[in-house]
């Protein structure tokens, strides 16, 4: 297990996805590095009010501690206690077009205890559907799984519609993509080799779809839209991401974790769309649990 080369590549992944991202904008990403006291820190990429990206956090980030928090022993009770070491890159963009969907990638390691485990996924929620682009964005999470079993996709793909689920409003977040956890097995290379693939994937499964939809026009009805379907965007990360509840457990820098939050966003009360309308068609055809491949 070899701990200082998981942080070289997260940092390199961190590093070249600003690159390609600042390419796309035209802006620069602001650079905040921070120093956690209990251990470690992390570098955090914020880029507002760009061109492209009304907000878009692109994060790395290393804490070390005493003792596990709550959010990381809820299914291992036997690592309470114990001191550990987690790494990752996270990012989440929006766009300020509507059209534009929002993005969320992480890929992150655990090691506590002896005990090792790798985790991650991304995910596309769009304001606006498209079938081209959903179609894309899950044919590119397959590829990236592709090397690591034919069934990995599918199984991925299933848990990534349950966790990112609104059990409160009985809703997903978006269409969805892959997602992981207490990946451990067969062995430490292959958990990794399978991590990397994902990361360097993510470029290859959204820029395409940027690149469709950046310069559609809109008005303010769809910036409305966007608004409102964004409050869903903050629900879920303050009620149960667990990336969230584990970065404010173990004292991380509140500015960076809850960059992932949209700049702008609105709730009303009790609100329907229009039927036949774009925003009902999201709702019929987006939201729903489908086999986008």
């Amino acid at each position: 297990m070899n701990l200082e080369a998981l942080s070289d590549y997260f940092t390199g992944l961190q590093e070249r996805i600003v690159a390609a991202l600042e390419a796309l904008d035209g802006g620069r990403f602001r650079s905040d590095a921070w120093v956690r006291p209990e251990g470690g820190g992390g570098l955090s990429r914020v880029l507002e009010e760009g061109a492209l990206f009304e907000r878009g956090g692109v994060n790395f980030s290393r804490v070390r501690g005493a003792s596990l928090p709550a959010s990381a022993t809820a299914s291992r009770p036997q690592l309470a206690g114990r001191a550990y070491d987690a790494m990752g890159v996270s990012l989440v963009l929006h766009p300020r077009n509507p059209y534009c969907p929002t993005v969320h990638m992480n890929v992150r390691c655990f090691a506590a205890g002896g005990l090792w485990w790798f985790g991650g996924g991304m995910d596309l929620t769009p304001y606006y559907g498209f079938e081209q682009d959903a179609r894309h964005f899950h044919a590119t999470c397959r590829q990236a799984l592709a090397p690591f079993g034919a069934e990995r996709h599918a199984r991925y793909k299933k848990w990534c519609d349950e966790y990112f689920f609104l059990k409160h409003r009985n809703e997903p977040r978006g269409v969805g993509g892959i997602f992981f956890d207490d990946l451990n097995e067969p062995d430490f290379e292959s958990c990794f080799a399978l991590v990397r693939s994902v990361g360097d994937h993510l470029l290859a499964a959204y820029s395409p779809i940027l690149g469709r939809r950046r310069d559609l026009p809109y008005c303010e009805r769809e910036r409305e839209f966007q608004a409102y379907r964004r409050g869903r965007y903050v629900e879920f990360n303050l009620v149960y991401d667990r990336g969230t509840l584990f970065g404010l457990q173990s004292g991380g820098r509140t500015e960076a974790i809850l960059m992932s939050l949209p700049p702008r966003v609105a709730w009303r009360y009790d609100w329907k769309p229009a039927p036949g309308s774009p925003e009902a068609q999201l709702y019929a055809e987006f939201l729903i649990p489908r086999d986008w491949l």
